[in-house]
């Protein structure tokens, strides 16, 4: 006979099990809305005449903001800062396109960290931080995701023909998926059903929501366009994309209030760059814009809001901040014990979000992104900005950074270039170092190699327009053989998808969005007779046909890391330039 429970003990089994729940429902939830080519100055909050942003206005009316606070001049090294707390010569993803927007394995990403602690972790938008196995965001300790590739979608790296409205997604899995509507109202959508059913299952979160949006091109619902219809066109479209982040924001905050999550949610709203179209209406007074070191350029706005948390609201922290502070801030807040031995360049400013004078450390900052050698940078500390090693301004008297004050100052140019010279001889190393894509390994067989993760010359000739009009720069990828074995090697001009035949064409494209007239053009056929791989000691010529998608090559390939070429041939053996995509399949 079972032995049968008393009701004390029922009792106290009872009241260990709601402790254990409220113990896992006391952990916050983190939510980061990450907007992709917005200014400081395109929203209303900040002043912009024209456009009306109000529940982002809402959201920042309710928030501790951060109002000087900067992130990177481009995307990918501000989400590599965002997500490791590090720098982004150090992390190594510093540039837009090639072998150096792939974070470094081995560094703990935030998913990382809070996955190992409890939390269920997602990722719903853009990435761009590598698309192959071990960089991407279901590699770099994300549960749950659904992203695209590269930069924008319908970029060359992205699924072929992509558009803004039904898009193509991919999972966890990696296998693109059609979507039905509009891509940012897709990706509120899922990342709001995700955050439900972990609400339901009693789960924390950290939900990562990097948006697409602003960045162009500007294809966006009519009705949002006709808003700003006064405007020339460019500036209407943008602002059309902005007002449609706007409505997602609220419609978000009102599910947050709706679900109960609200008051235990830490969101974090910011841009990943500076200004772009919408700096030609307004920048808040500041010079600059994307890829520049002035302020409009990488200065951002950072709203946190958590009612449970017992933060600031509607009062802003003006000392001097920075994206890889949000890592380490979200860490302390959490109570997260477990960081897996991550290393910040940031620091926590939990203190500070709570209204606790004097808890910024007085420092110097840098922004340095890309290939920049020594000295191109804006290094930051108090009131004074140093912009490429020999323009100093006094943003206390000068925020338009009109004056340069540096022969006026030069002690303080001097101490700014000191820790300048300080942070570049930490950084330098393992900016050195080049990551390679992995083929041959489990998590990703085949590998396909697409043309903006070359070693160095992906950048600037991966849009798809470009790519149907001509082949791309010869140049080579960077990878490591993960075993030996037997490989097969695939040779292409246009993606698999496309089902194209190397020597011929591709049809014209164009965008659902009719206001846009926004398409790419036919493709140009070019007389490719013979294709060529190099990778480590292999190299081997075949002739393509009239008909062939893919020039397919056999290997015996050794472990290791080296370099992989693909060129194309004419009739006279011309090279006509490299191939755009490569499949590695080890068999």
């Amino acid at each position: 006979m079972k032995k049968m429970l008393t009701f004390s003990a029922i009792a106290l089994c009872s009241i260990a099990l709601r402790t254990v729940a409220g113990e896992a429902a006391a952990k916050p939830n983190v939510l980061i809305v990450l907007v992709d080519d917005a200014g400081y100055g395109d929203y209303s909050c900040h002043g912009n005449p024209i456009m009306k942003t109000p529940n982002v206005d809402k959201l920042h009316k309710e928030s501790v903001r951060l109002t000087d606070f900067h992130v990177a001049p481009m995307c990918t090294p501000t989400r590599g800062q965002l997500l490791t707390g590090m720098d982004c010569f150090r992390n190594g993803a510093s540039q837009v396109a090639t072998s150096r927007m792939l974070l470094r394995p081995g560094i703990p990403t935030a998913a990382d960290i809070f996955a190992a602690n409890g939390y269920r972790t997602g990722q719903f938008g853009k990435w761009h931080l590598g698309d192959n196995y071990p960089y991407r965001p279901q590699d770099r300790g994300f549960q749950d995701v659904l992203y695209f590739h590269l930069a924008l979608i319908g970029q060359s790296d992205d699924y072929w023909a992509n558009d803004y409205f039904d898009p193509w997604f991919r999972g966890a899995d990696g296998v693109p998926r059609q979507f039905k509507g509009y891509c940012n109202d897709i990706l509120f959508d899922e990342a709001m059903g995700w955050m439900r059913e972990r609400a339901a299952k009693k789960e924390p979160f950290f939900c990562y929501l990097p948006l697409n949006l602003v960045h162009g091109p500007h294809l966006v619902p009519q009705k949002y366009r006709d808003r700003y219809k006064d405007q020339e066109p460019d500036i209407a479209s943008g602002f059309g994309m902005l007002a449609n982040v706007d409505e997602n924001v609220g419609r978000l905050d009102a599910f947050l209030h709706k679900s109960g999550l609200s008051e235990n949610t830490i969101v974090i709203f910011m841009n990943d760059n500076g200004a772009t179209f919408g700096g030609k209406v307004f920048n808040a007074g500041m010079r600059g814009r994307k890829r520049e070191y002035f302020e409009g350029g990488h200065r951002s706005p950072c709203f946190i809001r958590w009612p449970q948390g017992k933060l600031l609201v509607g009062a802003d922290v003006g000392e001097l901040t920075e994206v890889q502070d949000i890592l380490p801030t979200l860490v302390d807040l959490c109570g997260i014990k477990d960081t897996k031995g991550a290393k910040f360049d940031g620091v926590s400013l939990a203190r500070a979000l709570r209204g606790e004078k004097k808890s910024i450390p007085d420092r110097t900052l840098v922004v340095q992104f890309e290939r920049s050698p020594k000295g191109d940078a804006a290094v930051m500390w108090q009131r004074w900005r140093l912009v490429h090693n020999k323009q100093l301004f006094d943003l206390s008297t000068d925020p338009s950074q009109e004056k340069n004050v540096i022969t006026k100052h030069p002690e303080v140019a001097a101490k700014m270039r000191a820790r300048y010279d300080e942070w570049w001889s930490g950084v330098l190393p393992s900016f050195q170092r080049r990551s390679p894509i992995f083929v041959g390994d489990d998590h990703e067989n085949p590998t396909t190699l697409t043309p903006s993760s070359r070693f160095d010359k992906g950048k600037g000739k991966s849009d798809a327009k470009y790519i149907r009009v001509a082949t791309a720069p010869n140049g080579d990828w960077f990878v490591k053989v993960v075993q030996d074995g037997d490989y097969e090697i695939a040779v292409r001009r246009w993606p698999e998808e496309a089902r194209t035949a190397i020597r011929g064409t591709v049809p014209e494209w164009v965008s659902q969005d009719k206001g846009s007239n926004y398409k790419a053009p036919a493709g140009v056929a070019l007389p490719i007779t013979k294709a060529r791989i190099m990778i480590g000691d292999f190299s081997d010529e075949k002739p393509v046909g009239e008909s062939d998608t893919a020039a397919v090559f056999n290997a015996k390939l050794k472990a290791g890391e080296t370099m992989l070429n693909a060129s194309f041939f004419d009739a006279q053996m011309k090279e006509l330039g490299g191939a755009y995509f490569v499949t590695v399949r080890r068999k």
